[in-house]
């Protein structure tokens, strides 16, 4: 009987413990290996039923990579309203327009025009608008731009162009039997190079137009091509286009040569010296006439005299 009763009694003492700990013995013991993964899964839900506003505003920031493969460039307004971007191969290009913090214009309407052409935006936030743009070819490159209207406007534009070549705007002056160099310079590496000669109103390959043993081109590296020409005379006188291929297009730069004879630098002189010789030449005629005009009057004074001497002395005589 006291057995019996003792036993009741721990039955009883273990059956409050579990009701006040609202844990089931044989339940935890099954649970406590996998605790920690129970702890981190009921988490995970948590965060995975959270609002979606703040991943969403995180994806669309301007200037966030979403691939490897996209590039991203932006314009802050107001500020400088142009960019101008240099592609050399296909792929894809984010445009954002930003609207600065503290600027007065809220509330825009946005419109991207490409010409005359409307394109809607990939993505926006409050304060930026973008739009994504496939490159595949020449096609596609041009200004983009972005108008941003409330009570007033700004715009900006993007300029998407293959890289430009780098000249030279002055012409080449050099003279007969020198050698004429010209440089062409990009910062990015062509697929190929090319010279041409303008040949009345078209473009002539430099290989057409000159023996092979008058010109040569070289490579110092990828991004730099040379043109020498060996004695020049005055029928290379013209202008030399240089054209870097990329895969989107071509980029042209622009030279001109002017060949002199030897005698070119003097002609300038040659002309002072002539006009002086005119004038030296003048002022002694001049005065050769001169002084033969005044003798010339002194011996007619002389004649007059005489013969008013002449006449005195035929009138004393009457």
């Amino acid at each position: 009987m006291p057995a019996t009763f003792s036993g009741r009694c721990l039955l009883l003492l273990l059956l409050l413990c579990t009701s006040l700990s609202g844990v089931n013995p044989a339940d935890s013991a099954m649970t406590t290996p996998d605790s920690n993964q129970t702890w981190v899964n009921s988490v995970t839900k948590m965060q995975a039923g959270r609002e979606p506003s703040d991943a969403a505003t995180q994806e669309l920031k301007p200037g966030s990579k979403h691939s490897a493969d996209v590039s991203e460039y932006e314009i802050v307004l107001p500020g400088v309203s142009e960019k101008n971007i240099s592609l050399t191969s296909p792929g894809k290009v984010e445009l954002t327009c930003k609207l600065d913090e503290n600027s007065n214009l809220k509330n825009p309407v946005v419109t991207w025009k490409k010409g005359s052409e409307t394109i809607s935006h990939t993505s926006k936030t409050q304060n930026s608008w973008t739009i994504q743009v496939t490159i595949s070819g020449s096609s596609e490159l041009g200004s983009y731009t972005c108008f941003l209207k409330a009570e007033k406007e700004v715009s900006a534009t993007f300029h998407l162009h293959v890289p430009p070549i780098e000249g030279r705007e002055k012409p080449i002056i050099t003279y007969i039997g020198d050698t004429a160099v010209m440089v062409c310079k990009t910062e990015y590496h062509p697929k190929a190079w090319m010279w041409y000669m303008t040949n009345g109103t078209e473009l002539a390959s430099i290989d057409k137009i000159l023996p092979t043993d008058k010109y040569q081109i070289k490579n110092p590296s990828a991004s730099v091509n040379r043109l020498e020409i060996f004695k020049l005379t005055t029928a290379d006188s013209g202008v030399y286009w240089c054209e870097a291929t990329f895969e989107l297009g071509d980029s042209k730069a622009r030279f001109e040569i002017k060949v002199l004879s030897i005698a070119e630098p003097l002609k300038p002189f040659i002309a002072v010296v002539a006009e002086v010789a005119i004038l030296v030449t003048a002022i002694a005629l001049y005065e050769v006439y001169s002084k033969r005009k005044a003798k010339g009057g002194e011996k007619e004074f002389d004649q007059i005299e005489q013969l008013k001497s002449e006449d005195n002395v035929t009138g004393k005589h009457k």
